[in-house]
């Protein structure tokens, strides 16, 4: 009874610990491009589980798995960058004119706070504002469309002019992160900015502390790949070459004509990149059936991962997709520990 007891209890997705990491991860800063912090603290957490990390020249982390068939390398990867902003220009006023990091759904960020943070490390808060942000002042404030060019920083701190911020250390190309501002509900909600992909890399983390602590050998070998440069299209762009299946873990979408919701596991059937494997596909649905998961199957035709990344960048190998149903994807994100958990039983299931 008393070894049945922890058999099930370690088979079990371990809320808990999913939920601590990736509000931990949520809360540290990682546009793309500036990611170091964030995989400083991934590797911190997968060496006290037990794990050594390969870091790559470009800043992707790996980690090694050994499995029953050592002549086969599934590979299965989440990016750990996010969205962003950069200090294009330092205007007249003292305020900062942005440019991208990603792809911001950028009405949302009206009004949000952020940190601004220079090449010598000092950071300053700010907050992001149309530059017509008054409606006692301007007409057009409440009609001013919020595209990059009409948002601005406004720093915390006393600054007339361009000389007075230029004294701070700011400087143009300086990265600018904006609040996640995560809460997790009773009803088990998970409200944050960078849900896209975060909270996919907690659901390996957990997967890879599974294996861990069941002291599960995988069916094959595997190879974890945490990505830094998703956002803007080359995150795994290169995977090392004895992978021959890549399984991405990202994110599903919500809303049109799309059967995903905040509880499912999204399984993708093709996206802008075009179709993913058929055979790898219907495996993942069969499994999904099997598994008797809340899952869905969609195509999402404004949407790239890196597994198209691979496969852009030459990989010879068999790619599918899946991730948690998360609503309002680049804007103001929501999902469900449900499917957290719904992705990770398709996890488990698909690598042993």
């Amino acid at each position: 009874m008393g070894d049945l007891a922890v058999h099930t209890k370690y088979n079990m997705f371990k809320k808990d610990e999913t939920l601590a990491f990736l509000t931990q991860l949520l809360s540290i800063n990682s546009p793309t491009g500036y990611t170091q912090n964030a995989t400083a603290f991934l590797q911190e957490t997968l060496e006290e589980i037990g794990y050594e990390t390969v870091k790559t020249p470009k800043g992707n982390i790996m980690v090694h798995v050994d499995g029953k068939d050592a002549s086969i390398t599934r590979g299965l990867s989440a990016h750990i960058d996010t969205l962003g902003l950069m200090v294009r220009s330092i205007n007249s006023d003292g305020t900062l004119a942005l440019t991208k990091l990603g792809g911001p759904l950028t009405p949302t960020l009206d009004g949000e706070y952020c940190d601004v943070i220079t090449r010598d490390g000092k950071v300053y808060t700010g907050t992001i504002l149309s530059n017509t942000p008054s409606i006692h002042v301007f007409k057009d404030a409440s009609t001013k469309e919020r595209d990059i060019d009409n948002l601005v920083v406004k720093i915390d701190e006393r600054v007339k002019n361009k000389e007075d911020v230029k004294k701070l250390g700011i400087q143009n190309g300086d990265i600018i992160a904006y609040d996640p501002k995560v809460v997790v509900t009773e009803s088990g909600f998970i409200k944050s900015r960078f849900l896209d992909d975060k909270a996919s890399v907690s659901v390996l983390v957990n997967i890879l502390r599974t294996l861990k602590e069941e002291k599960i050998e995988p069916a094959t070998n595997l190879v974890f790949i945490f990505s830094t440069y998703e956002e803007v299209g080359h995150g795994a762009a290169w995977i090392p070459e004895e992978i021959t299946e890549l399984l991405a873990v990202d994110m599903g979408c919500i809303g049109l004509d799309l059967e995903c919701t905040e509880f499912d596991v999204s399984i993708c059937a093709k996206d802008s990149s075009g179709p993913y494997d058929y055979a790898m596909t219907t495996h993942l649905i069969e499994m999904a059936k099997e598994q008797d998961l809340n899952y869905a199957v969609d195509i999402y035709p404004m949407y790239g991962s890196d597994a198209s990344a691979a496969l852009g960048g030459g990989a010879n190998i068999r790619a599918a997709l899946i991730g948690p149903g998360v609503a309002s994807s680049h804007g103001m994100e929501r999902t469900h520990i449900d499917a957290l958990e719904n992705t990770y039983k398709l996890i488990k299931a698909y690598i042993q």
